[in-house]
């Protein structure tokens, strides 16, 4: 392998990439509590003899060497033909896969289990970073100041964790929501939340269409996307309204339930779901409908699956939680494969992996996050993994499956120059994995570095900083 000196060459080559774009941390700007868990601080480095699967849907490349300098990657390449830096750290990585950051669009920093909800402040950031998730998108918060507080820390280095983007509190009828009762107050509401730093906000499951179109209109009027937990309004009626992403992909669906009555969440909603024809002319119109709007749709499988009669859970997801949490859970999970026989989500799982394969084969730009709701068993950053491997059982390939939770989530968040795939000129968020998740989906957990604007963060002592924690703090 070459190596010559061309320092001032990729710093002017990073400018080209990016005229006007402000590179992001560096190590000098961490705090002490977030330098203790960095692993690789250099600013110039190779990543050599890896495999890389780059987000795009492209086939894995084997052999490959990634050159990272100042927080953006400079080269991709065949290990024999990409020249190292002299000067570089060079970290020999054969036998490992590196991905992209991902990127997870229904990311929560609460959590609801068995013991209520609670803001995990301190250990959801750590978490999602330790999993290789460098990116989320809050999709609707109980705390919303509590999750601003923590995108200022994290941004200004003094905490460990992925960058976000807010989503402001829910607009629905319901404790720990924002009821509007008025098409202005809703107007109100969206213009408040953008004021404070929300990107999105986001609609839940009883919102009247009236106050819906209206919430929605205010947003785009103010330059930022609007996101949707449906039931009260049918996905075709905010498609019409110009909502930008689903959530829940077909879960929460009420366009098909018979004499479903406006503005009213019916009951029923999962039981229509049960015997839907995905091949069929109504659900293939819906499907067309929100491509054809460009509405995305979150595949949020990881935290269904805690819902549903039959499914596995991790031993890690147990080990994770605090005693309490996972005594608790314990219990909840119990009665939910009790539920086996009578459970609409048992019977409606192989209809929305279908559904979500089929927007995406339609051309729907499909993104994913894990929503740690439910029961509790689906974890943050645990979850993002996760929906990997169900994406895979859902029919698409390993290397789709990557791009589903990367560089989907970086066009849906407007990113996708700066972020989503392992490309030169991009942000050095990188996943180094461990194995080989294109052969083996299980390896996604092997996550043992995550690099983040460049700067390389060891997994294990994140994790380990939060061990039985969740659910506590």
């Amino acid at each position: 392998m070459r190596k010559f000196v061309c320092l001032i060459g990729l710093v002017f080559t990073a400018v080209l990439l990016h005229p006007g774009h402000m590179v992001g941390q560096s190590f000098a700007s961490l705090s002490g509590e977030v330098r203790r868990f960095v692993s690789v601080e250099s600013p110039v480095f190779a990543l050599t003899n890896v495999r890389v699967v780059d987000g795009t849907g492209a086939a894995a490349r084997d052999a490959q060497t990634v050159i990272v300098m100042d927080g953006l990657i400079q080269d991709v390449g065949p290990t024999e033909k990409v020249d190292v830096p002299e000067g570089a750290e060079i970290l020999n990585l054969d036998g490992y896969t590196v991905i992209p950051g991902i990127i997870g669009m229904h990311d929560h920093t609460d959590y609801a289990g068995a013991k209520g909800r609670l803001t995990l402040g301190f250990s959801a950031p750590r978490i999602y970073l330790a999993s290789g998730v460098t990116t989320i998108r809050t999709t609707g918060s109980v705390s919303p100041y509590i999750e601003l507080n923590l995108k200022h820390g994290i941004d200004a280095g003094r905490i460990p964790g992925p960058r976000m983007h807010i989503t402001g509190p829910r607009l629905s009828e319901g404790l720990g929501n924002y009821s509007p009762t008025s098409e202005e107050q809703a107007r109100r509401i969206v213009r408040y939340w953008v004021e404070e730093g929300a990107s999105w906000i986001k609609a839940h499951a009883r919102i009247s269409r009236a106050n819906l179109a209206a919430a929605i209109d205010e947003a785009h009027k103010q330059g930022i996307k609007f996101t949707g937990h449906l039931c009260s309004v049918t996905y075709d009626e905010a498609i019409d309204m110009g909502i930008d992403n689903l959530e829940h992909g077909l879960f929460v669906s009420s366009d098909f339930v018979p004499n479903k009555e406006p503005d009213v969440c019916p009951r029923g909603q999962r039981e229509s779901l049960v015997d839907l024809d995905i091949d069929g002319p109504e659900v293939r119109a819906l499907i067309r409908k929100a491509v054809e709007s460009g509405v995305a749709i979150t595949s949020t499988l990881a935290v269904i699956e805690q819902l549903t009669p039959g499914r596995p859970v991790e031993d890690r997801v147990l080990e994770i939680m605090s005693p309490e949490v996972r005594e608790s859970f314990l219990e909840a999970h119990e009665l939910v494969q009790n539920a086996a026989a009578t459970s609409p989500l048992g019977m409606v799982w192989e209809n929305a992996l279908a559904f979500e394969k089929a927007f995406a084969d339609a051309g729907g730009l499909l993104v994913a996050g894990v929503d740690p709701t439910g029961n509790g068993g689906a974890i943050p950053g645990f979850g993002d993994q996760r929906n990997f491997e169900l994406l895979i059982e859902a029919g698409f390939t390993p290397e789709k499956a990557i791009e589903i939770m990367t560089a989907n989530g970086a066009k849906v968040l407007g990113e996708f120059e700066r972020l989503g795939s392992v490309s030169p000129g991009k942000r050095a968020d990188l996943v180094a994995i461990q194995g080989d998740p294109v052969s083996n989906p299980a390896d996604i957990r092997n996550v043992r570095i995550v690099f983040k604007d460049g700067v390389g963060y060891h997994a294990a002592k994140l994790l380990d900083s939060v061990r039985e924690s969740v659910g506590a703090r």
